[in-house]
């Protein structure tokens, strides 16, 4: 990929991308993240959030403390690419992956399951508190 052409997808605001034939340009290099260092909360998931998760995300978040702000959403395959970050806690949400170093994982079905499934729900809670022990 062209430097111009990384240039006008940060302009576009895509931070992360995908090559799907990644043979077919070899000279091409795996894009890293850098996480700002406000994101404390790494959420990893697949599914796009309608406002009824965002809601139930947002609530999760203030019982942990913490703000939107300090929240990333980022699909699975962009954990490999993860480098530089000031993580407190890594979400995975009907999901597999890794777990960035020095970071807290939580696992958990996902946001939309969670609407109808308390023991989702309540599974997650015992996990955020497991860390305050």
């Amino acid at each position: 990929m062209k430097q111009r052409d990384i240039q006008v997808l940060q302009e576009m605001d895509l931070t992360y991308w995908q090559v799907r034939k990644p043979s077919f340009f070899p000279e091409v290099q795996v894009p890293v993240i850098d996480l700002p260092e406000k994101c404390k909360l790494l959420f990893v998931c697949e599914d796009e959030l309608d406002e009824h998760d965002r809601w139930l995300f947002g609530r999760i978040l203030q019982s942990m403390k913490l703000t939107p702000e300090q929240a990333l959403l980022v699909p699975p395959q962009a954990l490999e690419q993860i480098r530089e970050h000031h993580l407190t806690w890594c979400w995975l949400a009907g999901c597999q992956g890794g777990n960035p170093a020095g970071s807290r994982l939580l696992t958990s079905v996902s946001l939309k399951q969670m609407h109808t499934n308390p023991a989702g729900k309540k599974a997650l809670w015992q996990q955020i508190c497991s860390y305050d022990s």
